[in-house]
């Protein structure tokens, strides 16, 4: 169980977090060539998901400072000390490392993110949001 939190805040970002998968979801519904034909599309797709990967992020560090499990130096280590507390499963340590490090390509490499590759993560990858999501309501003691 997940204790000494502020449960509000971390409430209030999965809400947000469950929110956008559910308007990537309604993205999820469009061609890709229409898809990619309005930059709408993309770029709203990119920042959704840069910003639900960024509350993933909060969540994992906001856990991990206030329960004093560790000083994490880099976002996979912050993945391996959730996962060796058994609050997520450690299958998932590199898919989420993998979603860190797409946000950082998002936010520092924007130039070198295609079009295509925000469509596939959309049409192929929320799951691995959900299945965080679940990981942490499911150690919440509430």
């Amino acid at each position: 169980m997940i204790d000494n939190i502020d449960l509000n805040k971390i409430k209030q970002k999965i809400m947000f977090m469950q929110g956008n998968i559910d308007k990537l979801r309604r993205l999820q519904n469009i061609s890709k060539d229409i898809f990619i034909e309005d930059f709408r599309n993309v770029d709203s797709a990119k920042y959704l998901l840069q910003v639900t990967i960024e509350a993933m992020l909060d969540i994992s560090n906001h856990i991990i400072a206030r329960n004093r499990l560790g000083k994490p130096e880099t976002n996979k280590e912050s993945f391996e000390i959730l996962a060796n507390k058994d609050i997520i499963e450690k299958k998932y340590i590199d898919v989420y490392f993998s979603m860190a490090k797409f946000r950082n390509r998002i936010v520092h490499m924007y130039f070198d993110v295609s079009d295509e590759m925000i469509y596939g993560i959309t049409q192929n990858n929320l799951e691995d949001f959900e299945a965080f999501i679940k990981a942490i309501v499911r150690n919440l003691s509430i």
